[in-house]
């Protein structure tokens, strides 16, 4: 598996484990070379200067006392014990909701919490972790906490159906109770190198291509088709509006029923970048504003991978996205992948009007510098006549008008025979290409039994049957990781 390039934003903060992997990613998107260091954690000496740090136009300040790193640095391995401190690489805890615990009966924040490789499901167990401090939560470190590469040394959450009756409806990572509201930015929380997969949670149909209702194209998939009634659930999800920053990358999100991110803002800084999302159902990633005004919350999506997003159910006729622009919140979306995404790759749907069109008027959503593929949409916008959406292709971007999409140069379609589509599994990529819906009715409104029901003030009824060739079939979880590094500068980068 392949490194992760980290892209530092202007938020006036970088951790030193990213340092080395700044200048590379800078040079990937300016066709420059450089060279890069060990991938083991640099001295502070090769930061870059917040000069050298690209600008978002983002709201608000970073209160450095809060998250960030600034706290004690807690340890977690499957080898550890929740008996120990995890003060040290030598005595870590085994869980990670062991250390959060900690962290919140002490009222900690700006802790690090490091965790190994190895597979994790919180406490006893349950299938989720909850966040309630400003923290900085580290995935991809080594077995002895020497090196980290969160895509070498996998630091992964998986529950299963053997977690329905634990977890209910919360996300696997699940971030509560940092909101303030009097829009006051508390602090910082960075989600770092996680990979979270839903693929043996959610109920899928046999895989059986022999057999037209299991939604499977060939013998060589996972799984058939996904079952319509899922438990909703996100990989990442806040209960409520986040008053602070935060920061998520290089993560890998994968299978989700409901969301891979879901997660409020209410004040400051969202950025997520550098991340992989493969096969997740209605949006790969929501941020929405609990901003009444408009001006306090700023979303950077950029360098993320998003791919085969899919619609909220078989018929695929709704959701379905890559990215949403949410009402409430300004965000750029830039040197991004968005492949095969079911229904658009961004959607741009949600908007105020009448009394809040002064609220509507403040927003300012900028597309550029993406690639597309093969999706069903590359942008999907309120159609100005009619009840449809108005699907427009990156060739049409520079055609918008420039009060909805200020900034959207540099936007195309993957080239014919690129390498990119070599990450992609193959037989999955010829399923979705190859899609068809087929639908049947056995309704006979003559029929003797309707005849009856009829007249006996009865509903008449039929059955109707429709039948996906594919629809959310289990991506192999670890054939995302081939996403990392597919295109220099775009979508997510290797970490060396």
């Amino acid at each position: 598996m392949k490194k992760i390039v980290v892209f530092l934003v202007a938020l006036g903060l970088y951790a030193t484990s990213d340092a080395q992997i700044l200048n590379k990613l800078k040079s990937a998107v300016s066709g420059s070379t450089s060279t890069t260091t060990s991938s083991k954690v640099p001295s502070t000496s090769n930061l870059p200067s917040k000069s050298n740090l690209p600008t978002n136009n983002a709201q608000g300040n970073i209160n450095l006392s809060k998250g960030a790193g600034k706290g004690k640095i807690y340890y977690v391995s499957p080898t550890g014990s929740n008996r120990a401190d995890g003060l040290s690489a030598s005595t870590p805890k085994k869980e990670i909701q062991a250390v959060l615990n900690l962290i919140k009966d002490n009222n900690e924040n700006g802790a690090t919490v490091r965790v190994a490789e190895g597979s994790y499901l919180g406490y006893m167990n349950c299938g989720y972790i909850e966040i309630k401090n400003w923290i900085t939560l580290e995935g991809g470190w080594k077995s002895d906490f020497s090196e980290r590469n969160p895509t070498k040394y996998i630091t992964m959450m998986e529950p299963g159906t053997e977690q329905l009756g634990t977890s209910g409806a919360k996300g696997v990572i699940q971030i509560s109770g940092l909101d303030n509201i009097n829009y006051q930015v508390q602090g910082t929380l960075i989600i770092d190198g996680m990979s979270l997969n839903l693929g043996y949670w959610n109920e899928y149909k046999p895989c059986n291509p022999n057999d037209p209702a299991s939604g499977c194209p060939s013998d060589k998939f996972e799984t058939g088709r996904m079952m319509d009634e899922q438990v909703h659930r996100q990989l990442i999800h806040s209960e409520s509006a986040i008053a602070g920053n935060v920061i998520i990358r290089n993560c890998c999100f994968a299978n989700s029923p409901y969301f891979a991110i879901q997660i409020n803002t209410r004040c400051g800084n969202v950025d997520i970048y550098n991340n992989v999302f493969v096969s997740n159902r209605y949006s790969s990633c929501r941020v929405d504003s609990w901003d009444k005004t408009g001006e306090h919350c700023h979303i950077n999506f950029h360098h993320n991978t998003v791919a085969f997003s899919w619609c909220r159910t078989k018929e695929m006729i709704d959701m379905g996205y890559g990215y949403e622009f949410m009402r409430g919140v300004s965000a750029d979306v830039h040197h991004n992948i968005f492949l095969c995404n079911n229904y658009a790759a961004i959607a741009r749907t949600h908007l105020y009007s009448g009394p809040d069109a002064v609220i509507e008027a403040k927003r300012v959503t900028n597309i550029y510098d993406n690639i597309f593929f093969m999706n069903a949409a590359d942008l999907q916008l309120p159609a100005t006549g009619g009840g449809k959406w108005l699907n427009v292709m990156c060739s049409q971007f520079e055609d918008l008008d420039e009060k909805t999409v200020p900034k959207a140069d540099g936007n195309i379609e993957l080239a014919k025979g690129d390498k990119l589509i070599e990450a992609v599994d193959p037989d999955y990529l010829e399923g979705f290409s190859n899609i068809q819906i087929i639908k049947s009715s056995s309704f006979d409104r003559n029929s003797a039994a309707n005849q009856f029901r009829q007249a006996h003030g009865m509903n008449m009824q039929g059955t109707e049957y429709i039948r996906p060739t594919m629809y959310g079939n289990r991506y192999t979880f670890e054939k995302c990781f081939k996403f990392f590094g597919a295109k220099a500068g775009y979508g997510a980068q290797s970490f060396e």
